[in-house]
This record gives C-alpha cells, sequence and structure tokens, in this order.
C-alpha cells in the first residue's frame, strides 16, 4: 500500500511523526511536503495529494493543517477524492467503512500523536463495507459529475 501525505506548516509537525511511524510499518511513504515549518498555503498541498490519488499514484492520501478543515475542504474539489476529517477514532472507522474515504484529513493543532496514530491505524485497516453505502457512493458521484 502506498500512502501519499502532505501538510502546510500548522501540520508540520504531526506528518513527520505519521510519516515515520508509517515507515516503520513497512508501509511505502510518499510524501509531498512541506519540509520545513514555514508558512505555506494549505491548498497547494491538498491538491498535490488529491491529485496523486485520483490519478491512481497512490493508495491512500493523508493531509494535515492546523484545523484539517481547509485540507478536506481543498482535497474534496478534486473528482474522485472522498476527503473525511477525522479528529476521533469513530470518525475515522465510519469514514472507511461507510464512505470508502479515500484521503483523511486531521487537525495537527486539534489532535495530540496518539491519538492521530489511532485515527491513521483505524482508517488504513478498515475495509469499505459496501451494501447500501454503493448506492450512497453512486449518488455522491453524480453530484460530482453534475
Amino acid at each position: 500500500m502506498k500512502i501519499v501525505i502532505g501538510s502546510d506548516h500548522g501540520g508540520f509537525e504531526l506528518k513527520e511523526t505519521i510519516s515515520e511511524y508509517l515507515l516503520k510499518k513497512g508501509l511505502e511513504i510518499q510524501d509531498v511536503g512541506v519540509f520545513v515549518p514555514d508558512s505555506v498555503d494549505y491548498p497547494d498541498y491538498a491538491k498535490k495529494v488529491g491529485v496523486a490519488i485520483a490519478s491512481g499514484e497512490g493508495d491512500l492520501g493523508i493531509l494535515i493543517c492546523g484545523t484539517g478543515i481547509g485540507m478536506s475542504i481543498s482535497a474534496n474539489k478534486i473528482d474522485g477524492i472522498r476527503c473525511a476529517l477525522c479528529n476521533d477514532v469513530y470518525s475515522a472507522k465510519m469514514a472507511k467503512g461507510h464512505n470508502d474515504a479515500n484521503v483523511i484529513a486531521l487537525g495537527g493543532r486539534v489532535i495530540g500523536k496518539g491519538v492521530a496514530l489511532m485515527i491513521i491505524d483505524t482508517f488504513l485497516n478498515t475495509n469499505f463495507e459496501g451494501g447500501r453505502h454503493n448506492t450512497r457512493l453512486g449518488k455522491i458521484k453524480d453530484i460530482e459529475e453534475r
């Protein structure tokens, strides 16, 4: 599994922690930045991760900014991206299980490192349930195509 990860300055520290954690678990990581904690514009990094996932360059994406809100809004503008803002484990489980989210957004100034890693584990290890949720995803795709 290849994970594409990106952050702005507000998520830089948490991105580094998550990247290190995922590498230790043997996962392939593509880090699209930032690489220093200098101020940047979050939509630029949401676009990099979103385009990589939508094009099939990566399997799942992780975005981190101060709150996760700006990243999730930006990423969801890209066709084929279902980005969920998750600041708790239950939301991560539902994002993947019910919504088949392919990108997760986290708030680096909202959650601690321990919770973030539990969220990431849940997101990566939860399978999409299909069934009635396929109908709902189809309706989301219809909205996206209009």
